[in-house]
């Protein structure tokens, strides 16, 4: 196992800088997890730390090594691609071999790792199947072993789950993260899905335009998300993000949005007639007997909760209820947010204030 350091780090094609100058710190055991948009960076930076993509500029560093100009059979990492990149003509026990048979190791400690790996993904009854015969659960696990058996400082996974349904999805970032908590390997993630995100990192980094936008725990992201970009990322359903102007009187500071008032934290550093963009999280609006007024668009229950989007003047909020009420499409509620959760960022620069 090792850390790994990315520093100043820039890539560009041609003229077109897509990585902006990254600082990133991961270390031993840890597992880190790079979301953001399609074409944030996210792919770019981890195919970079690979060696399978050159570096304009800045390092990269793998334990007290640095590893610009190594290529990836040097750097002692194991990749897990999202095509799982598995030989169809071999066996599973030939796929997971393969690498170590290239390193011509001795028979009997190739057996020995793959064996031991295939007993913990459960992999020991399809060894001599052939990928075809494999669900994709199945392969995904193929190809996590054969990365496994080679005992990696570092496992690099490039959105490993986006090819499979939604429920083997949720059962296979459990496996993944309960083989990271038996194997600590240090682990760099790439996702677009925030669900992953936050079910599986020790920390996340937030990119966007080749930029990191944040750097946190799951829950410091959720909890303190640094702009409005991040806010309305990390979260599902999103955060609803209302403009308003600071209204304050002594220490008490409030914003009216469509007639009604929000109060703002105190600790904030609010300006009378300053321009912002509340963040509230649908968990936080409760019904009230007056708030924010609108009517009922669209309900949506997921059985353990229901969702329900409300038309406010020009604008659609969401909020999320635990309790069955009957709404129905064009009923009148009201709304009022949890006022120890209002998040106040500046409306120009989108930057958190509170």
């Amino acid at each position: 196992m090792a850390e790994v350091k990315v520093r100043s780090l820039r890539k560009s094609y041609g003229a077109v800088e897509v990585i902006h100058g990254l600082d990133v710190d991961i270390s031993d055991g840890e597992f880190v997890v790079l979301v953001g948009p399609s074409g944030c960076g996210k792919s770019t930076l981890l195919r970079m730390i690979a060696g399978l993509e050159s570096i304009t500029s800045g390092q990269i560093l793998i334990g007290d090594r640095v590893v610009n100009n190594l290529p990836p059979s040097e750097r002692d990492i194991a990749m897990v691609f999202q095509n799982y990149a598995l030989y169809p003509h071999k066996t599973v026990r030939a796929n997971m071999a393969f690498a170590l048979r290239m390193k011509r190791m001795d028979k009997a400690e190739i057996d020995d790792r793959v064996n031991r790996a295939a007993d913990v993904l459960g992999l020991t009854p399809y060894l001599d199947r052939f990928p075809r015969a494999l669900s994709g659960g199945q392969r995904q696990r193929v190809a996590m072993g054969r990365a496994i058996v080679r005992d990696p400082q570092v496992f690099l996974f490039d959105e490993p789950l986006s090819n499979l349904d939604a429920k083997l999805r949720v059962q296979m970032r459990t496996e993944i993260r309960e083989l990271h908590q038996r194997l600590s390997t240090t682990t760099v993630y790439v996702t677009h899905d925030q669900i992953e995100a936050m079910t599986m990192a020790d920390r996340i980094v937030v990119l966007r335009d080749g930029y990191i936008e944040q750097i946190g725990t799951p829950l410091e992201v959720y909890d303190s998300p640094a702009n409005t970009f991040v806010a309305s990322f990390i979260g599902s359903p999103a955060m609803n993000m209302l403009d308003s102007v600071v209204q304050r009187d002594g220490k008490s500071a409030w914003a009216e949005v469509e007639g009604a008032r929000i109060a703002l934290p105190a600790s904030a550093d609010l300006k009378n007639g300053q321009q912002v963009t509340l963040g509230i999280r649908p968990e936080h609006l409760t019904l009230a007997d007056k708030g924010l007024t609108g009517k009922v668009l669209v309900i949506e229950p997921t059985g353990s909760e229901i969702h329900v989007v409300v038309r406010m003047g020009g604008k659609d909020i969401t909020a999320i209820f635990r309790t069955r009420h009957p709404f129905k499409p064009g009923q009148d509620i009201s709304l009022l947010p949890n006022k120890d959760a209002v998040h106040v960022f500046d409306r120009e620069t989108g930057k958190r204030l509170s």
